[in-house]
């Protein structure tokens, strides 16, 4: 049972260490692709680290389970990792880390469906504000106009995807400024940020004790928003962008001496206002080959004493 144990405090502590690690770290905002790839990799290995103490937990406690983990295995391996003897910790551990995988799974299903839900209801309520004419059909792309009063756009997804805009943002958003707010919502759409903050929601909605996946959940928000900044900068312009968010944000109160809830905007226009020095090419390399590594360590944890006993 020492594998089992050493892979559950492995996970606690790279679930307390990482995030503590870049938090302090500057080069998030600096480059963040980079860390939404790393905090990918951290989550992924505590993750691993709770499924591999869970087999071989499974495998200590019952003879079936066993039998099919270690199938074609030699006697040697299997006697390496000590399962016989273990008690009633082996099954209890077992138990409690498939109920928690389960309730992932269900806070996944439960994040993506309601997702889907408000996506047709927005698009239902999208057809009857903005119809189709007779004849027309739904295109993916189409630039959508609607009646507001309010600065506003946003990004529909779906079999059709379609860039909604209210009138009062048209006659905000001057030059390129439109182009910049389609390149960054068109940068989450090509690069499935969805699918990140409904994993990040599940996992923080399914454990809100745990920190880690809360810190997961703030940061894929605050990233997925920063990565699609750039995207649209790359494009058109840095200020360019940064005008289009004012436009969009001005009535909202975020920019006033008592800002709302919404502050990250302004910290979104002060960076690209004021652009930060990128990391090198080496560097980047680098961090996303350590962060790529990151989730290789629980397996090779869990293969050590298998590993011996064949050496």
């Amino acid at each position: 049972m020492m594998v089992p144990a050493a892979l559950l405090l492995l996970g606690a502590l790279t679930a307390v260490v990482a995030p503590r690690l870049l938090a302090r770290a500057d080069w998030p905002d600096h480059e963040p692709v980079v860390a939404l790839w790393v905090w990918q990799c951290v989550v992924a290995a505590v993750l691993l680290c709770c499924a591999l103490s869970m087999t071989l937990s499974a495998a200590a406690a019952w003879q079936a389970v066993r039998g099919h983990v270690f199938a074609s295995a030699p006697h040697a391996v299997v006697e390496a990792y000590a399962l016989r003897g273990t008690g009633p910790w082996a099954a209890a551990t077992a138990v409690t880390l498939a109920c928690a995988g389960l309730w992932s799974g269900a806070m996944l299903v439960r994040e993506v469906v309601r997702a889907r839900a408000g996506r047709r209801q927005r698009r239902a309520e999208l057809l009857v504000r903005a119809p189709l004419l007779p004849g027309e059909e739904a295109v993916g792309g189409r630039l959508v106009v609607l009646e507001g009063e309010r600065a506003d756009a946003w990004w529909l997804p779906g079999s059709a995807p379609q860039l909604v805009v209210t009138t009062e943002a048209l006659r905000r958003l001057k030059g390129r400024q439109l182009d910049a707010v389609l390149a960054h919502e068109q940068g989450h759409a090509r690069a499935r940020h969805d699918w990140l903050l409904h994993c990040s929601g599940a996992l923080a909605g399914g454990f809100p004790q745990v920190p880690v996946f809360a810190a997961f959940r703030d940061e894929m928000h605050r990233l997925v928003e920063l990565a699609a900044d750039d995207t649209a900068s790359r494009r058109h312009g840095r200020l360019t962008t940064a005008l289009a968010l004012v436009e969009l944000n001005e009535d909202r109160g975020v920019f006033g001496p008592s800002p709302t809830t919404r502050t990250h905007v302004t910290q979104r226009v002060h960076r690209l206002l004021t652009p930060p020095a990128r990391l090198t090419p080496a560097r980047r390399l680098g961090l996303t080959a350590t962060a790529t590594l990151v989730p290789v360590v629980p397996v090779l944890v869990a293969f050590v004493p298998g590993l011996r006993a064949l050496g």
